[in-house]
């Protein structure tokens, strides 16, 4: 638990700054750490028996409980803050994260335009794993612009990209995204060989 006071995020700090000291600019009440403590741990305690049946009834909010886990809301408030975002959502690997951003947006029936220049075990999802959900994927091979525009239809519900294709290393042209903005459409990337900022 860590004290009130105003966060960085409200605070004009650098993006430098921010990534060490976002969200979390306070000691620890109970042990005073200046950083976040990696909280090791998947269960969380209750009070008494009447605090559990209350959490799991909905009656109570439990702030330590499977969805929470202090490093990770620390870590996903910090990435907010650094994009200028609201909210982030941490997964343990990017392709559990490409995972929750499709099949956030994507329902039975919707379907999503791909690059074929993809990690491997993300065409693997993408060509047998989504369509048992009922999401097609359709490939364009490499990173044609005028190819991603003829296949939006009014199922369509993102472009995914690599920010360079895997096995090429080719960067795809932003004329990509400017099509999915014009169709209304988000573009999800993948940085799987990104070297970051």
């Amino acid at each position: 638990m860590t004290e009130k006071t105003e966060k960085t995020e409200k605070r004009n700090f650098r993006f430098e700054t921010l990534q060490l000291q976002a969200i979390h600019d306070t000691p620890d009440i109970t042990t005073r750490a200046r950083a976040v403590p990696i909280y090791a741990t998947t269960s969380f305690t209750f009070k008494n028996v009447e605090h559990a049946a209350n959490v799991f009834g909905g009656k109570e909010v439990s702030s330590h409980l499977y969805e929470y886990n202090p490093t990770s809301s620390v870590f996903e408030e910090r990435m907010a803050a650094l994009e200028g975002g609201t909210n982030a959502i941490f997964t343990p690997s990017g392709q559990a994260a490409q995972f929750v951003a499709i099949s956030t947006i994507c329902s039975v029936g919707d379907n999503i335009i791909s690059t074929n220049c993809l990690y491997g075990g993300i065409y693997i999802q993408f060509k047998v794993t989504l369509p048992r959900f009922g999401i097609n994927v359709k490939f364009v091979q490499g990173d044609d612009p005028e190819e991603f525009a003829r296949l939006i239809d009014n199922k369509t519900k993102a472009i995914y990209l690599e920010s360079m294709g895997n096995p090429k290393l080719n960067i795809p042209d932003f004329a990509i995204c400017k099509i999915a903005h014009v169709a209304g459409i988000p573009v999800i990337i993948d940085n799987t060989f990104g070297a970051g900022k």
